[in-house]
Parts: structure tokens; sequence; C-alpha cells
């Protein structure tokens, strides 16, 4: 199911994905794509994005993943996912236009699915994804681990 409204409704108001100008692309059927134009506030020393802004990247499109496995906006009512461990590869300096990819595996969406389906309130999981610039190259690989509860019944407004 396309979830890219919601996503765009939850992801791109958070202020360090605000700061970062990060937009969502896609979220649907348990996978997401953000991107972002580097911004010159949030370049290291050599004027690539910063480690900071990598992880940023790296989240959002977990978070875009994670609400691309909905059935409907109403799975998403009450889900606080919180990040409890990050891990980042560089592999090239990340400049100019920068998208994320993300698809949940088979044991992300195993364990997801009955927390959005609201017959259980707690789940953890992984999310994986890799940053590739204009050219294509891959310029970081990411990881987050996720603690991911309901705070109000599936559906509930």
């Amino acid at each position: 199911m396309d979830m890219t409204a919601l996503a765009r409704t939850l992801l791109e108001p958070v202020p360090a994905h605000r700061t970062a100008g990060i937009k969502v692309l896609r979220a649907a059927d348990c996978a997401a794509e953000v991107a972002l134009e580097t911004p010159q506030a949030l370049t290291n020393v050599i004027g690539s994005l910063h480690s900071g802004g990598l992880i940023t990247l790296v989240d959002a499109v977990g978070l875009g993943a994670i609400i691309a496995a909905s059935s409907g906006d109403g799975d998403f009512q009450g889900v606080v996912p919180l990040g409890r461990a990050a891990s980042l590869e560089f592999l090239a300096p990340a400049r100019g236009r920068l998208v994320a990819a993300c698809r949940l595996g088979d044991e992300a969406r195993h364990t997801l699915l009955p927390l959005l389906s609201g017959r259980t309130d707690r789940a953890r999981s992984a999310t994986h994804a890799e940053v590739t610039d204009a050219a294509g190259t891959v310029v970081c690989r990411g990881s987050f681990d996720w603690s991911v509860r309901r705070t109000t019944p599936s559906g509930v407004v």
C-alpha cells in the first residue's frame, strides 16, 4: 500500500529532518526512499555531508520503511518508534543530491506486522539503508535497531 502521504506528514516536520531538508520520495510496500540536497551548513571539512546529516538520512528512510509496512493510516496511529542503536559505513564523500533507500527484510516485516495490526503493543526491529549520490555511487550504508511501541489502540484517533 502506498503510505507516502502519511510518511511525508510524519517525517518531514521532524526538526532534524527539516534542518537537513529531507523530502520523502516514496513509502510503499515496506520500502522507502528519501532525499536531500546537501546543505552547506551540514558539511564537514572536505565539503561532504557530515556524519550527523547521514545518520539523519538513514534514520528518516528507516522510519519511512516502517511506515510503509502499514496497510492504512490507522495502523500507525499511536505508534512510537525509537532508535536503540545505529551504525554507519562511510564509502565515499557524500555531496550534492543524496537519496537513501530502505526495504524491510522478511524478519522486520514479520516482527512489525503484529504491532501495526494491533495484535501486540511492542516490537523490536532493524532497518538497513544505502545512500547514493546523483551519479549512483553508494556513499554510505547504515542501519538502525528500533524499539517500536503502540501508545493507543490501532485505529483510535
